[in-house]
């Protein structure tokens, strides 16, 4: 039953409808390289200095800043009666491309292609089907065909997945006791996130990733370096056996 403030003035769908202008002004600052100056910078600066370093129009620049305060992205302070801009903690821990904790990948990668996808949503609901056809150009038979349309493309889906573990995966690793497996066997483990997770809780685990071949060859040079010995690749999609003590995900 909804009240009848509810029914008289209906903030949930008014939030509901404005949701994407909250999104894309993230994104916008993220991809434009707002947090990423002004972490740099170390120091507020003024709308004009941020838009002349990162080459956009002033007006345009000072309006997206008043909305990221609005959202509490960024902080501002008068000096002179002009605002000055700094980032706010939450920006600089995830939203510095830099960061240990970034979520930078998987906001542009939301920006740039989940955004653009979600435009069809009622031609997927119709037809009961991937849109990346009308998105992008490219046939949605095979959905990581889509997806891996090119080795660019591919590679920002890779450091999105990677963002997704390095928020929740040590939380999702120890939510369980998985000590009595001493091999765990990672299907479609893309870049290792989830197996880094895995080896630094439990010593004697060793994890094999399995995915696709081009996923593998990227992983090792861009996500898994040479000292996590305890992480090893299976290039193709396909299972053996059961093995004893052995963990599949």
């Amino acid at each position: 039953m909804c009240s009848s403030e509810e029914l008289e003035y209906p903030q949930k769908l008014l939030d509901y409808q404005c949701g994407f202008l909250v999104s894309k002004t993230m994104f916008t600052a993220c991809e434009l390289g707002v947090f990423d100056l002004l972490h740099e910078v170390q120091e507020p600066i003024a709308a004009t200095t941020i838009a002349s370093r990162l080459s956009t129009s002033v007006d345009g620049m000072e309006r997206l800043l008043d909305a990221c305060v609005g959202l509490k992205l960024l902080k501002v302070e008068l000096k002179n009666n002009e605002g000055h801009y700094s980032n706010t903690d939450v920006s600089t821990l995830y939203l510095v491309k830099s960061s240990p904790k970034t979520l930078y990948h998987m906001i542009t990668y939301y920006s740039q292609t989940t955004y653009k996808l979600w435009h069809f949503l009622p031609e997927a609901i119709r037809e009961g089907k991937s849109q990346y056809e009308r998105g992008f150009g490219i046939s949605s038979k095979e959905v990581f065909e889509a997806i891996y349309r090119s080795e660019e493309e591919m590679l920002k889906f890779l450091y999105h997945m990677d963002t997704i573990w390095t928020i929740c995966g040590k939380d999702i690793i120890q939510a369980f006791d998985l000590s009595v497996f001493c091999s765990v066997y990672d299907l479609g483990g893309c870049t290792g996130g989830l197996a880094k997770h895995f080896v630094s809780t439990y010593n004697e685990t060793t994890v094999t990733i399995m995915d696709l071949p081009s996923v593998v060859q990227t992983a090792k040079k861009k996500f898994v370096t040479d000292e996590e010995q305890r992480i090893h690749f299976l290039e193709g999609l396909f299972m053996t056996g059961q093995k004893k003590n052995a963990l599949i995900c």
